[in-house]
């Protein structure tokens, strides 16, 4: 009950988010919006208010901002035309589309904002296990030495000591750490070494061969700093969703990392278990990979929208309406099919055997 009860509050605060930015930049744009949706299939309850009929339908799996004229195929009346999307200049129009996505990006930095306000559990800068032979070890750097700089840059945590490994090159590296009471500086040469990424390829990198403690604190960050590392935090996590994909698409990284509504359901369950804030990071990942996945250039997705604008824009020609529905109808059929794919995935995890066998036919 807990897993699905998350489940429907996570899904419908990133549905509402994404279909409240399609609905503040219509009205903004002075676009008359006739539904405003959370869900799809018959409505649970509705109410108009003006123009507008606010609507919670049955099946959770998404939502819809209905803005008159959208076609552009309805006949309205001179004083509705101007306040038609269809009439509106096509950059308005983009916008208007773009805003659902970018909507989900606030979401997400608006939580990183105040969760790093708040505050993060974040790994200090000592020494735990030294790899035998590495570059630090020959230094002569020791377990339980706590760094406090490297080349005269302070360091107060652990994640700040990678970077600069990397920018080094190679060259020496001037760490100065605190042993006991006494503080020493050590010259060490990082080494160029194989090691996995996150998508398990082999790189090379430069490594001096150490790793952490374990040992935390509790890192609160001022307004300001939060807010940049909300964004930094937002950015970071955009690539990597993008990457994923890019990975999928080379056969470097498998599909059936994928995610579904029930894997969904069963992490944002795990993560209500743990406490507010992991559920809400978590939501916060989800809603930037909303963002992002909308974006695709796929019909039927913002994305698709946003790229028949640009061509427009380009060509400075209307694209027709048929070849417009025809690929929405190819969009709704290959998201059809992915949705598909992914709760075959999710239900393969349950790993029920009498389903497992029967999936077995399909692979």
């Amino acid at each position: 009950m807990v897993t699905f009860i998350s489940f429907i509050v996570l899904l419908g605060i990133l549905i509402f988010v994404h279909e409240l930015g399609h609905f503040l930049a219509a009205r903004a744009g002075g676009v008359g919006v006739l539904k405003f949706s959370l869900g799809f299939g018959p409505k649970i309850f509705g109410k108009k208010i003006g123009e507008t009929e606010y609507v919670l339908s049955w099946i959770p799996l998404g939502g819809f901002v209905k803005l008159l004229g959208e076609s552009g195929a309805e006949e309205l009346p001179p004083e509705d035309a101007k306040r038609s999307f269809y009439k509106q200049p096509r950059w308005k129009r983009l916008l208007i589309v773009l805003a659902g996505p970018v909507f989900n990006f606030l979401l997400a930095i608006v939580i990183f904002f105040v969760v790093y306000m708040y505050g993060l559990p974040n790994l200090l800068p000592v020494i735990g296990e030294l790899s035998p032979d590495s570059a630090a070890a020959s230094a002569g750097l020791l377990k339980d030495d706590k760094i406090l700089t490297i080349n005269g840059r302070q360091i107060s945590f652990w994640d700040e000591i990678r970077p600069l490994i990397k920018e080094s090159e190679g060259h020496d590296l001037a760490i100065q750490v605190q042993r006991g009471s006494e503080e020493k500086i050590f010259a060490v040469k990082p080494k160029m070494s194989k090691a996995k990424n996150i998508f398990g390829e082999e790189e090379s990198t430069y490594l001096i061969g150490i790793s952490p403690a374990g040992r935390t604190v509790i890192e609160r960050k001022n307004p300001l700093a939060a807010l940049v590392s909300a964004g930094e935090k937002t950015w970071e996590i955009s690539k990597l969703t993008v990457i994923s994909v890019v990975k999928m698409l080379e056969g470097v990284l498998s599909p059936r990392t994928l995610g579904g509504p029930i894997f969904i359901a069963q992490v944002a369950g795990d993560q209500v278990k743990e406490g507010i804030i992991p559920f809400v990071l978590f939501m916060a990942i989800l809603s930037i990979n909303l963002g992002v996945i909308n974006l695709f250039p796929i019909p039927v997705l913002d994305g698709g929208h946003i790229f028949f604008y640009l061509i427009e824009m380009a060509t400075r020609r209307e694209i027709p309406v048929k070849i417009k529905e025809w690929a929405q109808q190819i969009g709704f059929v290959v998201l059809l099919m992915l949705m598909l794919f992914v709760i075959m995935i999710d239900i393969e995890r349950l790993n029920i055997k009498p389903i497992n066998d029967v999936l077995k036919f399909f692979k």
